[in-house]
């Protein structure tokens, strides 16, 4: 009989990636994380040390947490967690179990650093279409779900990204941009250690839209329709953010799930 306060590898795995998935709590301690740095999908890293002080930040969400080997730590903070009201499991295994399964792990060393408040922040140009709607996608379902995003003028990202400690993105001359015929997208999927065959078929969608190659993806016409018409339907760009977030959550589940399912209306006359 499985555990009702643990979760396991492989029904984790299912949950990575869409707007529903878990927040997933690193307590793993630091000799273990020099091992191995990377994180698991949108991890938020704290210590098991001070839980008390912490547990309530995560009020309302449902939680999983990891730690190496899936036992003491993981359950004790789980336990304490629930104890604040908190929904929350911890991962079977823990982060050993998960990484020897092949479990999909982010890179830890381009990440930028965090605000007091323990976000992320990025500064690209205003009104974005396609690229700058992917990368804010992968980087909250991936990376850091609390990410802050600023859209301002083109020419005034660098000196945004100096004043407020902002990480530009999808401008020229810039770490987080294109490279010969990859989109910023791609990079960040390669930077962050992401690749996988549900991603790899996304970028290849976001790519054919964002640089006009429609030869390299059926759907990047449509897909490219779909992004213009929510830029014209929305004029403050973070409104737009989040009506795209949902083309690029269906996008991404078609890409993992869907891509042999048919449609099959009408049937057509009978035999």
């Amino acid at each position: 009989m499985s555990s009702n306060i643990q979760v396991t590898t492989a029904q984790l795995t299912r949950l990575v990636g869409l707007p529903g998935a878990p927040t997933v709590v690193d307590v793993r301690i630091p000799d273990d994380v020099a091992l191995d740095t990377r994180i698991l999908p949108a991890a938020d890293h704290r210590s098991h040390k001070n839980v008390a002080d912490w547990a309530r930040d995560y009020a309302g969400q449902s939680v999983v947490v990891v730690c190496q080997r899936g036992q003491k730590l993981s359950e004790g903070v789980a336990a304490w967690l629930r104890h604040e009201g908190v929904e929350a499991e911890n991962l079977e295994g823990g982060f050993e179990a998960w990484r020897d399964a092949g479990g999909l792990l982010a890179s830890t060393v381009k990440l930028p650093p965090r605000d007091v408040q323990r976000r992320t922040l990025w500064v690209t140009r205003s009104r974005p279409k396609v690229d700058r709607i992917a990368c804010p996608w992968l980087i909250r379902r991936f990376i850091d779900p609390r990410a802050v995003f600023l859209f301002v003028t083109a020419a005034e990202v660098p000196d945004v990204a100096d004043r407020f400690g902002a990480t530009p993105f999808d401008i020229d001359g810039i770490f987080w941009s294109h490279r010969g015929e990859r989109c910023t997208f791609d990079v960040m999927i390669e930077e962050f250690g992401l690749s996988s065959p549900a991603l790899d078929r996304l970028a290849a969608i976001v790519r054919a839209a964002d640089t006009a190659r429609p030869d390299l993806a059926p759907e990047a016409p449509g897909f490219l329709a779909a992004s213009l018409g929510l830029s014209r339907m929305y004029r403050d760009d973070l409104e737009q953010l989040d009506a795209g977030m949902l083309l690029y959550d269906a996008f991404y589940r078609w890409c993992r799930d869907a891509t042999e399912e048919t449609h099959n209306w009408p049937s057509g006359p009978k035999a």
